[in-house]
């Protein structure tokens, strides 16, 4: 079981940028993908970005491409989302996951390690 903590949410105005952080414990070595989703109310859980441990592969959902960058720092077992632009379509909370891929999903399903998430307000 890996355990994943996440910080850097908050509320911000639309332009503005934001980098949340994600903290991974306990079973590391199963976190080969680390990825971020996001929930708006009313909404299914959708994917943001993915990182894999090999070779430093990323994807984007193309909703975010060229505004969000995230990376992974495997020493700190710890992964960022750079967010730029930021939108109020960005509004949600936004979830870490982490799972034993070879490649990064985006599905949900996929993913069986969870943070409890991070409120992500964008005012317009």
């Amino acid at each position: 079981q890996v355990q994943l903590v996440e910080s850097g949410g908050g509320l911000v105005q639309a332009g503005d940028s934001l980098r949340l952080s994600c903290a991974a414990s306990g079973r590391t070595i199963e976190a080969n993908v680390m990825g971020w989703f996001r929930q708006a109310p009313g909404k299914e859980r959708e994917f943001v970005a993915g990182v894999s441990r090999f070779r430093g592969n990323t994807r984007y959902a193309d909703s975010v491409k060229g505004r969000f960058t995230i990376s992974r720092d495997s020493a700190k077992n710890t992964v960022y989302l750079q967010m730029n632009s930021l939108k109020p379509e960005d509004t949600a909370v936004y979830y870490c996951a982490a799972a034993r891929l070879l490649g990064v999903e985006i599905s949900p399903g996929n993913y069986d390690n969870w943070g409890q998430g991070t409120q992500v307000t964008v005012s317009s």
